[in-house]
């Protein structure tokens, strides 16, 4: 995909990508590889991750493949803001995590002339937008969803089912809490567990009459 926009050079204002998908689509392996040619072309680079986000390292950005690049993790995305001035590219990991500021700081750093790069779920695990995602990708001037591969079907998956009963919005995991599905897997997963549910409920329900 064609990313460096230098037609005009006269126009110092930045950009905003937006790299998203479900889990396992290779959303941080993407980040990490359009951070690593910036950085290889002398680019002053600098990457952000949620403090919550300590999966596989306090300080680096790792995907799944064990890809890695060194970030700085912040506890809001007002910080953000103080430490990226100066820099020419910004890459965010894990976007979803950030409160609505996230949006705005994204926003003020591409007018900077800072090129922006941010990688995050667009959904959560009950399908629904996940967080400041949707607004990132309305006012971003790219938006690449990528794609897992399904584990029931084998088809491509863009929902994040997660495989046990907790229903907190925000929980890290990998393979052994989360699996990428496909609409219609993702759509019969949650149809049985909907099923699985009401019947424990009508069997306490009994109990207790």
């Amino acid at each position: 995909m064609f990313l460096e926009n230098t037609v005009n050079h006269k126009e110092q204002f930045g950009w905003i990508e937006v790299i998203c998908g479900s889990m396992f689509s290779g959303k941080t392996e993407e980040l990490i590889r359009r951070l690593k040619r910036a950085q290889f072309a002398k680019q002053k680079v600098e990457i952000f991750k949620p403090e919550i986000d300590t999966r596989y390292h306090d300080e680096m950005v790792v995907s799944h493949d064990s890809n890695e690049i060194r970030s700085t993790p912040v506890p809001a995305a007002a910080n953000i803001a103080i430490l990226a001035q100066g820099c020419d590219v910004v890459g965010i990991d894990e976007a979803q995590f950030f409160d609505d500021e996230i949006v705005k700081i994204c926003n003020d750093l591409a007018n900077q002339g800072i090129r922006v790069i941010v990688a995050g779920l667009d959904m959560d695990f009950k399908g629904n937008p996940f967080g400041p995602m949707p607004a990132l990708m309305a006012t971003a001037e790219y938006v690449t969803k990528v794609h897992a591969v399904c584990t029931k079907t084998g088809n491509l998956a863009n929902y994040s089912h997660r495989k046990n009963n907790n229903d907190k919005l925000v929980m890290l995991g990998e393979t052994e809490e989360y699996e990428p599905l496909s609409r219609a897997a993702y759509f019969y997963a949650m149809q049985k567990s909907e099923e699985k549910n009401k019947l424990s409920s009508d069997k306490t329900n009994k109990n207790q009459s």
